[in-house]
């Protein structure tokens, strides 16, 4: 009778530990986003405002860990494996989660099924540039008649096969009938050097770290691959508006946890990812950025993940582009 008892003591000691831990409120400890770049990097950068934001917001501390590498696949396996309780985030860029399923074909996780999108912190467009001095073209027909005719000699700088820029290069190409010869380069920087130097004459860039030599007549922004023209360069006409209907390219930047992880923490999460972006200085830091605002529901942002995942897994199929 005795042991009765004291069974019955301890499975309601229990029932009490664990409603308490239960009704415990969210965050009660430090948060841990992991991020799938180095510091310093525009990924690092709006994952560090939504963390501080977080912190404002509840009182926990938010630990931004940075694991580079893998094109960003070791940061968000990682996260995969992890807890689905909340605590144990995943901080990525579009790269990461829709187009290197497609560019990799043996990784260790599912990027699409083993992480569910929560929300994104802000997205940065690409734009088509050329040299403005040694480009005659004024306009993106332009650009086309004049490439199509110099076939020898219009080449585009690469900023790394399977990069976003990279492959709106090859939709493009496709879609306007072009055979650009793509030159190499390590990253996006050095692939607009090159174009400001006249070694090679167009390529895609984020306008953020560009616009000042687009103000000084450096470089010519011949369309703009977004859904709407930017106010930013209001004068830049999109590429839907010259004859390539639906044409984006996009990188998001989004918060993403485990698969399995309740429905209130994702609600919770998603509040902060669309508050950081409501927040008046953290806007106009974006802002300063050239960070565009994507204040989505988790739905809805999950739902974008499903239609970008088609959509670059057809562009990369028909670049042929692979990194294993």
């Amino acid at each position: 009778m005795l042991k009765v008892i004291r069974f019955t003591l301890l499975a309601v000691a229990l029932v009490a530990v664990a409603a308490t831990a239960q009704a415990q409120p969210y965050p009660s400890k430090p948060i841990k986003i992991v991020v799938s770049t180095t510091p310093g990097g525009i990924t690092d950068i709006l994952a560090r405002f939504l963390g501080a934001h977080i912190t404002a917001k509840t009182g926990q501390s938010v630990v931004i860990d940075n694991r580079a590498g893998g094109s960003g696949n070791i940061a968000m396996s990682e996260v995969s494996r992890a807890t689905p309780d909340g605590y144990t985030l995943g901080f990525a860029n579009t790269g990461n989660i829709v187009i290197n399923p497609y560019l990799f074909s043996k990784l260790n996780y599912d990027p699409l099924n083993d992480l569910i999108p929560v929300g994104p912190v802000g997205t940065v467009p690409l734009f088509l540039t050329v040299n403005a001095n040694r480009v005659p073209a004024k306009t993106l027909q332009e650009f086309i008649a004049y490439a199509k005719a110099n076939l020898d000699k219009v080449s585009y700088a690469g900023a790394g096969a399977g990069t976003t820029p990279d492959l709106a290069q090859s939709e493009f190409a496709r879609r306007s009938g072009l055979k650009l010869v793509v030159v190499p380069h390590r990253g996006t920087g050095p692939a607009t050097q090159a174009v400001i130097v006249g070694d090679v004459q167009v390529t895609f860039v984020s306008m953020g770290p560009h616009i000042e030599l687009v103000r000084k007549g450096v470089l010519r922004v011949l369309a703009a691959a977004t859904p709407q023209r930017m106010p930013y360069v209001p004068e830049v006409p999109t590429f839907s508006e010259l004859g390539f209907p639906d044409f984006t390219a996009q990188t998001w930047f989004a918060l993403f946890a485990p698969r399995g992880t309740p429905r209130e923490i994702l609600d919770q999460l998603n509040v902060y990812t669309r508050g950081v972006q409501e927040d008046a200085e953290t806007s106009r830091r974006l802002a300063a950025t050239f960070v565009d605002p994507l204040p989505l529901t988790q739905g809805a942002f999950a739902a974008l993940v499903k239609s970008d995942a088609v959509k670059w897994e057809r562009i990369v199929r028909e670049s042929g582009a692979k990194l294993d």
